[in-house]
C-alpha cells in the first residue's frame, strides 16, 4: 500500500511535454487515475493573445477548446479516470488557489529551468505555486 493511497495528487498543465511527463509521474505516484487532477489555467485573453487579434472568443469557448485539446492529447485508456479542470487567470495563483479548495495533498509539476532575463520577464509559475502552496510540492527538472 502505498503512502498516496486515496491522496488527491494535482498536475498543472500546459502541454508541453515535461507538463505531460509529470501527468505521468503523477500517475505512478498515485495509487489510481481517479486519485490525479490535471488544471488548465490559461491566461487572461488581456495578454496578447491571438484571438485577441482576430476573433473574440468567450471564456466557455476558449474552455471547450482547451478540454479538447486534453482529451485529444491524453486519449489512451491509462488517461481514462483522470480528472481535469480548466480556470482563467494567474497560473500561479490558480494552481495554488485551486489545490487548496480540493484538499489536494500533492502538487507534481516541471519547471521549464528558464534561467536569466526570460526568468525575470515571464516568471516562474513553479517558483510561485512553492510560495503560495499549502501542500507539499514536487517539481520535476529534465
Amino acid at each position: 500500500m502505498s503512502w498516496f493511497n486515496g491522496k488527491k495528487i494535482l498536475v498543472p498543465l500546459d502541454f508541453s511535454k515535461e507538463s505531460h511527463q509529470a501527468v505521468d509521474v503523477a500517475l505512478e505516484i498515485a495509487s489510481s487515475a481517479a486519485d490525479v487532477c490535471v488544471i488548465h489555467v490559461a491566461s487572461d485573453l488581456a495578454v496578447s493573445s491571438p484571438e485577441v487579434v482576430w476573433e473574440v472568443h468567450t471564456d466557455e469557448i476558449r474552455r471547450k477548446r482547451i478540454e479538447e485539446s486534453f482529451h485529444k492529447e491524453f486519449a489512451d485508456e491509462k488517461y481514462r479516470k483522470l480528472q481535469f479542470f480548466v480556470t482563467f487567470g494567474d497560473p500561479g495563483h490558480g494552481i495554488a488557489d485551486y489545490a487548496e479548495q480540493t484538499a489536494t495533498n500533492l502538487i507534481v509539476m516541471p519547471s521549464h529551468g528558464r534561467t536569466g532575463i526570460t526568468r525575470l520577464l515571464i516568471g516562474s509559475v513553479a517558483e510561485r505555486v512553492l510560495r503560495l502552496a499549502h501542500c507539499p510540492v514536487l517539481v520535476l527538472r529534465n
